[in-house]
């Protein structure tokens, strides 16, 4: 007979199970950085292990890589297209890892984590895929 329900968190009479313990400071994770189209605006963040991490806040050029010439150019931000992770995100304006933003040389898709890599790199997508 089980007495509790773990995944509600309560007791089959209604009563609340306690945590045993509070997580531990390396058991901890940060809240998201949500990169969006703007004045560029980077955030340094020291980590576990002293390790330094640079967050996009906002950002307004890509740097983008041509397939066929593999010649890299930078440029300017346009507007959010597509996003697989949360249709909220295209809305919203938000840059993540396989997105698919305009800019001015044409579509491209984001191949870097601008908020774990503090950079916005991308791919250019042919006009006939």
């Amino acid at each position: 007979m089980v007495l509790w329900n773990i995944d509600r968190g309560k007791k089959i009479t209604g009563g609340r199970i306690n945590l045993n313990r509070k997580k531990k400071k390396y058991q901890r994770g940060s809240s998201p950085t949500l990169a969006t189209i703007g004045p560029t605006k980077k955030k340094v963040e020291r980590r576990r292990g002293g390790i330094i991490k640079q967050r996009v806040v906002s950002v307004d050029y890509v740097n983008v890589i041509n397939p066929k010439t593999n010649k890299a150019k930078k440029a300017k931000l346009i507007d959010v297209i597509e996003h697989q992770d949360n249709i909220h995100f295209t809305r919203r304006g938000i840059i993540t890892k396989g997105c698919v933003v305009k800019t001015e040389l044409g579509l491209v898709r984001i191949t870097s984590r601008p908020s774990q890599d503090g950079v916005v790199n991308g791919v250019l997508i042919e006009k006939g895929k």
